[in-house]
This record gives structure tokens, C-alpha cells and sequence, in this order.
């Protein structure tokens, strides 16, 4: 068995995972990297900061991401956050532009989104490491098991939760949600590779209008 640092509200619900074979498999094959003199983001600390950061008690919006940014500092543990002081990725930018058009919430000099995930907002990527200049390095290592029982776990509790699925790895977690209780949100990646396709799916209204029906806190998205 593994032995994980792992937020406490989590371990309920996930910690059965640890217990499997392909999770120890997980755990020596980052091992082995690391002793290979790769280097590993985001620093082992913030490998969980995502469920860290967002309580399960808290949750109430997860965004789906693929894997970590792969460049020196970058890598916090959100999907799509950068730490301050690090430049705004593509994708984030146009977050921030659908953003604004959508809620008129000012557009961000910074992409730490850690506001967010206090909120409520779980900033989940589907692999959860990533080796330096190596995009998707980690993939089909075994957290993509791990995440997808994350999901299915959370579609699984009685509460009532919205999930943003944005391009095509992200919908493809669809079959995992139980649709007749969760709002599924789906749209192109906000990637300028789609072209523009992001824009104008006001998802984050959406939420807001979604959570207040449901009598929860709707997200203030603003992070200036």
C-alpha cells in the first residue's frame, strides 16, 4: 500500500484507491523518475493541492483538466492556474475573456485561481504529473484510474453538483457523471487551437443560475 499525504475530508471517499495495485505502480514509477534525475511538476506537496484547496464538504463546481503545466514554476496543482508572478497561458486568457464577457467580472492580471477552489470549485486534472518540457509524459500511468474514480464518487453522492467539461478529453469523463442529478456543462476547449469556440457559452452564469436553484452560494469568479 501506498503511503499518501492526502486531504483528510477526502480519504472517505477515495482512499480505497490506495489500497490497489495500480496506485502503488503509480507511486514507483514517479519514484523511479525522480531518481532518474527527471523533473516532476507540480512539487510533491502540491501533487493533491487540488482536493486541498477544495473540501469536500465545500464542493460544488468541478472543472476538468488534462494534465499539469509542463514549464518551471508553473504547475500549482489547479487545472489551469498558474501562480502569481508566472505569465497567463493561452487557455486561461480566454477563461478570463468568456469570463468577462459573460459576468463582466474584470479581467485577472494574475491566473491564480486558489479563490475558486476555496469556493468550492474543484480544479481537477485528469493526470496529475507531468515531467519538465514532456507534456502528457504521465499519461496512462494509472491517474487516469485514480481521477476517473474521483468522479464517479462524486457523481455518486447525493449532492448536486456542476461539471464543466471543456473540449473533447474532458466530455469524454461525461459517462462517468450521473445526468439525471448534476449539471453537465460542455463546450470546445478554451485552447485558441479551437478557434474561437469557447466563447459565448456563459457556463459560468450558468453555474451561478444553477447553484442558486439548488439553494447553494453562487461562486463570485472575480479574482482582483
Amino acid at each position: 500500500m501506498a503511503t499518501v499525504n492526502f486531504p483528510t475530508s477526502w480519504r472517505p471517499l477515495i482512499e480505497e484507491e490506495f489500497d490497489k495495485p495500480y496506485f502503488d505502480q503509480l507511486v514507483e514509477f514517479i519514484k523511479a523518475k525522480k531518481s532518474a534525475g527527471k523533473r516532476i511538476y507540480p512539487p510533491g506537496p502540491l501533487i493533491f493541492n487540488a482536493f486541498e484547496q477544495t473540501p469536500l464538504e465545500k464542493l460544488k463546481i468541478v472543472i476538468l483538466g488534462q494534465d499539469p503545466y509542463h514549464g518551471p514554476g508553473e504547475a500549482m496543482g489547479l487545472s489551469f492556474s498558474v501562480p502569481k508572478g508566472i505569465g497567463i497561458p493561452p487557455s486561461l486568457k480566454n477563461i478570463f475573456k468568456e469570463l468577462h464577457q459573460d459576468l463582466q467580472v474584470p479581467i485577472p492580471t494574475h491566473g491564480d485561481l486558489t479563490p475558486w477552489a476555496r469556493q468550492g470549485v474543484l480544479l481537477l486534472n485528469a493526470i496529475l504529473t507531468v515531467e519538465q518540457k514532456s507534456p502528457g509524459a504521465h499519461r496512462n500511468r494509472g491517474w487516469e484510474t485514480f481521477t476517473d474514480a474521483v468522479i464517479q464518487r462524486i457523481s455518486g453522492r447525493e449532492e448536486h453538483y456542476v461539471f464543466m467539461l471543456w473540449g473533447n478529453f474532458a466530455r469524454s469523463k461525461k459517462p462517468l457523471i450521473d445526468t439525471s442529478k448534476h449539471l453537465i456543462l460542455e463546450s470546445p476547449h478554451p485552447s485558441p487551437l479551437a478557434r474561437g469556440g469557447f466563447f459565448n457559452n456563459h457556463h459560468f452564469s450558468r453555474a451561478n443560475m444553477w447553484l442558486k436553484d439548488k439553494g447553494k452560494t453562487p461562486v463570485d469568479w472575480s479574482l482582483e
